[in-house]
């Protein structure tokens, strides 16, 4: 096997993030629930933007963040996911690429617009998000670089872009390929509403033996298994995947490979100010530790630093020096 000129490549939903300060009166005239994401069209998504306050504009997505965190630990790190040629598409673009992500997915004009994910924070650092996919539901498999997948030491997907069938297709391609070259497969559940409605087709894919590393909180870990107690389920689902990680909050994470199992709480911060991201920054944390050859207990420390990071501060992308923050387990 030839040595990989990407350590981790992520495929998602190419999204502009656009988040502004909310409070629970707004959130009730327009009927949201709150910590709760949804998806919008477009007339609703530009509706609910000319009622937001001011917002601040960054590229995002849940694998999006992840590369994003995965360059600032000093990962090699790529990302594919669609654009359209707009305003938004080139702000995402400009974004990922001033952070050290490779991206080359070409921009299209014949796929609506670009992605947006309309973030609402609350004082109590929920985030209500509501997500019109665009052009990011529009990534098709001959977009997928196979070659750049067969040269990623760990190819990395988000459940959220399995729900339209063309992105689907891609995936599964980008799957084969790395299977083929005999690289690891990463996968996050994403969000329970993802497992509700693709459970058969998440526990295929472990049954299928695709994917080698699954991320999952608690709530998608009780909807993937049906068990409601934490450790049972835990059981159910590592019975089925090599290696399984999963985070449980202010109460830190677990993984469990084979027979080892391996925990640590979640880091200290000063303050709360916004969960967007906590996930997929946990996510950079962990597979950073893979890519470099750490244990599981290393690799979930660098999860747990990294999100605590990501939630003292508005936005899904790390402000301070996550390298510095890490310390020697880098």
């Amino acid at each position: 096997m030839t040595e990989p000129t990407l350590d981790v490549l992520a495929i998602g939903n190419a999204i502009v993030d656009v988040i502004a300060d909310a409070d629970d009166a707004f959130l009730s005239e327009q009927q949201l629930a709150k910590g709760s994401m949804r998806l919008i069209d477009e007339a609703e998504a530009e509706r609910l933007y000319g009622l937001m306050g001011p917002g601040r504009e960054a590229s995002g997505g849940s694998a999006g963040n992840t590369a994003a965190g995965l360059a600032a630990l000093g990962i090699r790190a790529g990302f594919i996911g669609q654009v359209a040629e707009d305003q938004l598409g080139a702000i995402y673009r400009h974004d990922i690429r001033s952070l050290g992500v490779t991206f080359d997915t070409p921009a299209r004009s014949d796929v609506g617009a670009t992605a947006r994910c309309l973030i609402l924070v609350t004082g109590d650092a929920q985030r209500t998000m509501n997500t019109f996919l665009g052009a990011a539901q529009q990534l098709a498999p001959e977009a997928i670089d196979l070659e750049a997948v067969r040269s990623a030491g760990i190819l990395y997907l988000e459940g959220y872009l399995w729900d339209p069938e063309v992105p689907r297709a891609a995936m599964e391609a980008a799957i084969g390929a790395a299977r083929e070259a005999g690289r690891k497969v990463a996968f996050t559940l994403s969000d329970t509403f993802c497992v509700d409605r693709h459970r058969d087709g998440f526990h295929r894919l472990l049954d299928e033996k695709k994917v080698d590393i699954l991320f999952a909180n608690e709530a998608e870990l009780a909807a993937m298994t049906g068990e409601a107690d934490f450790d049972t389920g835990l059981a159910s689902l590592s019975a089925k995947v090599p290696l399984l990680v999963v985070t449980r909050s202010e109460q830190g994470a677990v993984a469990v490979a084979g027979g080892e199992r391996a925990s640590v709480p979640a880091e200290p911060i000063d303050q709360l100010v916004d969960t967007t991201g906590a996930g997929d920054l946990f996510a950079a944390g962990f597979l950073a530790g893979q890519a470099r050859n750490l244990g599981l207990e290393a690799s979930l420390k660098l999860g747990a630093i990294a999100a605590a990071e990501v939630i003292q501060h508005y936005g899904a992308r790390p402000e301070k020096d996550l390298k510095a923050l890490a310390g020697d387990l880098l």
